[in-house]
């Protein structure tokens, strides 16, 4: 058995350690129908939680994330062993999701709950009053690669908006899934509001076409395609979280060390296997030799390992075929590898690789790795690495180093996100969206919009007075029609 592939035998999933091969944990493949139960259950569970009101779901939500806080030690050793990941990572994986989920129970009332908004002229008689009411269930797909932060970012914005969720985590993750599901069930014992179903995509499929109110999936683009599909079938709204490709900008004017830094931790970080992480780097021409230079010392300190090293194994088996081909095909076209190349391949890890000169046509360039790969292309101003930076359908995040136009150009890269001189700072950033355009998908976790995004805005007009101006009636005058011309010339033709 390869370590870290997932083994379905007699309805039983296995999942095992990427780097050794010891078994994390065994559970239950759902079928359909267990998929349908789940839901159905769910759904009565659900009507409890939203009865709880925004201050009975806070109280239940600062309970859970109190144990997981409690507990982190024993979250981020169950991360490493099961991803392959150093503990170190694992730890501020946590941390970030715990942030959310706080962020999220303390904030929802202020954003989903009911409000009065400023009523127009031509309908003062009435009110306006909005509310957000929930969806009922939410079903959530979740990655492999972040097990705690990217699902908790849909689960802890959905429970907090007055959803039950019903989660599948990827089948490579499934013993940090059910522990997660396992402690809320702790901390909230009366109903089922929180559960997990395991498998492999059919269960996903099922998930999809089990008539929840909303899905939430993180994962590739061409599985996002399928998910859509099968969620099309009953209208059920989706939110996509895809691929990405994501460049960094260094302009002239940038701090090299900090820009050479962060590309190593957004590029190689978590073994590369970062949604947001960073892939293509855009260098000015001034700059570029110098910091490739420093770039390649860095990245040539990057230990990897099973434990204590900066880089785990690759928790995906299948991956480490991708990340070979990539830096083939680039060195096959005429790329240079500065450190790392070929030999850089060996399962279950890959090492530090940094490739120039590679051809905007390359896999390396257009596809996802996936992998501790950074290409560095030399540009000939900031203004090129923009357009080369927005060449690709994806659209995810991004960086930009430098000062004076730093912001302009993460103004105008094509992405959801972008960090002017750090990397990744938005992924963590509680009150902030997180979501990708293009082929990266549609739709936003986080901060809130996030959590508008578990919820169904409800618009009430109530009657204050009687109408002035009756012009939702069969029944008005003809000196109405002319009221009314005259009010909106009054109110609209005035050229202000």
């Amino acid at each position: 058995m390869t370590p870290g592939m997932p083994v379905i035998d007699d309805g039983k999933l296995t999942s095992t350690n990427p780097a050794t091969g010891e078994t994390v944990g065994t559970f239950s493949v759902a079928t359909a129908d267990d998929v349908a139960l789940a839901v159905r259950q769910a759904r009565e569970a659900g009507r409890w939680w939203a009865g709880l009101g925004f201050t009975g779901r806070r109280e239940r939500l600062r309970r859970w994330r109190t144990l997981l806080a409690q507990r982190l030690e024993e979250l981020t050793a169950l991360v490493h062993r099961e991803t392959g990941k150093p503990l170190f990572d694992a730890s501020v994986e946590a941390a970030s999701a715990l942030d959310h989920v706080d962020w999220a129970a303390n904030n929802a009332k202020r954003v989903l709950g009911p409000r009065r908004v400023r009523t127009r002229a031509l309908v003062a008689e009435h009110s306006a009053h909005l509310e957000y009411r929930p969806y009922g269930v939410v079903g959530v797909i979740g990655p492999w690669n972040y097990p705690v932060l990217t699902p908790l970012g849909s689960i802890g914005y959905a429970l907090a908006a007055g959803n039950a969720v019903v989660f599948k985590p990827s089948e490579y993750t499934p013993a940090v899934g059910q522990w997660l599901a396992d402690v809320f069930a702790e901390a909230v014992p009366e109903h089922p509001v929180y559960q997990v179903i395991h498998g492999l995509g059919d269960a996903g499929a099922a998930l999809c076409r089990s008539g929840v109110g909303k899905l939430s999936f993180t994962g590739s683009t061409a599985t996002a395609r399928r998910v859509m599909a099968a969620c099309a079938e009953t209208l059920t709204p989706v939110l996509i979280e895809a691929g990405g490709k994501d460049a960094m900008i260094v302009d002239e004017d940038a701090d090299l060390d900090r820009a050479v830094d962060a590309a190593l931790w957004g590029g190689m970080s978590n073994a590369g296997q970062t949604c947001v992480g960073i892939e293509r780097v855009y260098v000015v021409s001034k700059v570029h030799d110098e910091f490739v230079a420093r770039l390649a010392a860095g990245a040539r300190r990057i230990t990897v390992g099973a434990d204590d090293a900066h880089l785990g194994p690759i928790t995906m088996p299948g991956q480490i075929d991708v990340i070979r081909r990539h830096i083939d095909d680039a060195l096959s076209r005429g790329a240079r590898a500065v450190v790392g190349g070929a030999d850089a391949v060996q399962p279950p890890y890959v090492h530090p690789t940094v490739l120039v000169d590679v051809p905007d046509d390359a896999a390396a360039i257009r596809e996802e790795t996936f992998g501790p790969t950074l290409t560095v292309t030399r540009v000939a101003d900031a203004d090129e690495a923009l357009a080369k930076a927005n060449a690709l359908p994806y659209g995810l995040g991004g960086a930009v180093f430098g000062h004076r136009r730093a912001i302009a150009l993460a103004r105008g890269m094509r992405s959801g996100m972008t960090s002017v001189n750090s990397v990744l700072t938005f992924a963590g950033m509680s009150t902030l969206p997180f979501g990708g355009v293009g082929e990266s998908g549609f739709g936003r976790i986080h901060g809130e919009d996030g959590l508008r995004e578990f919820a169904v805005a409800k618009s009430i007009t109530v009657r204050r007075l009687p109408s002035p101006l009756p012009i939702l009636s069969f029944f008005r005058k003809p000196s109405h029609e002319r009221l009314l011309i005259r009010a909106v010339k009054t109110l609209y033709g005035r050229g202000r």
